[in-house]
């Protein structure tokens, strides 16, 4: 575990956390975390602290209730979420990797994704994607087949 610490862009909100990204982080397919689009990491409570800007913090609580996710009012970005849910081991803070500083998100040694969207949590992580799928059952889906992508035209 190693202490760092974090932002929003306008530095409005700043935070410090425990965490061990040797661990690597975490996407989810569900709707917010698929709008979002950052990679996470989960800690307890404890290891979690708001320094500056809790004033400037604006929760979003939806559907399930989960987990409640703090965006900076003046630049908008996601800080962080908390929550509980049972089955990664109860009260969590979520946080995002790109807000933290120093930290290169490409580098981390490992990324799982979990399928929120089918509130299959029980499936657990794994390394490929899961589909954002509406009309399957969770085991009827398969992973998703990444090829690289190409490069414009120059031609354009």
């Amino acid at each position: 575990m190693k202490k760092h610490t974090g932002s929003c862009h306008c530095g409005a909100v700043q935070f410090e956390v425990e965490i061990d990204l040797d661990r690597g982080g975490a996407r989810c397919n569900c709707t917010i975390c698929a709008k979002i689009g950052a990679p996470m990491a989960q800690t307890k409570p404890a290891a979690f602290r708001l320094l500056e800007g809790a004033q400037s913090l604006t929760p979003y609580i939806w559907g399930g209730k989960i987990s409640t996710r703090y965006f900076c009012k003046r630049c908008g970005v996601h800080c962080y979420g908390a929550g509980y849910l049972e089955v990664i081991g109860g009260d969590f803070v979520s946080v995002n990797l790109n807000a933290l500083d120093g930290v290169d998100v490409q580098a981390l040694p490992n990324l799982v994704w979990w399928d929120g969207r089918n509130n299959n949590w029980m499936a657990g992580p794994r390394h490929s994607p899961w589909p954002i799928c509406t009309d399957a059952e969770p085991s009827q889906l398969a992973p998703v087949d990444h090829k690289p992508a190409t490069q414009p035209s120059a031609n354009v």
